[in-house]
């Protein structure tokens, strides 16, 4: 049991957990400021272009709505309590295509940004490392050999 607990405390310490909770984190945080930004900034002025059209209320009504004591279309029974309309929400899928959208943008550019810095590193010349003792010994052998007649 204790090596157990061992190996729990040595993977949650671990860097990747860590990252891995801290990325979860600001994500959901990403992904609800960008559902704002779609929902309250984006969508409002693209409704008033479009003569004052709201996706998020576009359906499509399969059944109406039912009251109790209503009889019911299909099965012809009365209904016991209220049922909601059938439908297909076609309005809220388009904003969530949006969303995706500018997410997917958003992410783009972020990861555009972190391989121009990291080409930015790789393209920095690096000082050569210092040759080790062996090399030292071996280059003098050769300068050596090369001097004798």
């Amino acid at each position: 049991m204790m090596g157990l607990i061992a190996e729990f405390k040595t993977f949650i310490v671990k860097g990747n957990a860590i990252d891995l909770a801290v990325g979860i984190i600001i994500g959901a945080a990403f992904g609800a400021t960008v559902t704002s930004l779609v929902a309250d900034v984006m969508m409002p002025p693209l409704g008033y272009l479009m003569g004052g059209v709201d996706f998020a209320n576009k359906n499509i009504q399969l059944a109406p709505a039912l009251k109790a004591g209503d009889t019911h279309p299909l099965y012809r029974w009365t209904v016991a309590k209220d049922i909601p309309a059938t439908v297909i929400s076609y309005g809220k899928f388009i904003n969530a295509m949006i969303a995706l959208l500018i997410q997917g943008f958003c992410v783009f550019l972020i990861v555009k940004a972190i391989n121009k810095l990291k080409r930015k590193e790789a393209v920095a010349p690096s000082t050569p490392p210092a040759p080790t003792t062996e090399e030292k010994l071996l280059t003098e052998i050769r300068d050596l050999l090369a001097a004798r007649p």
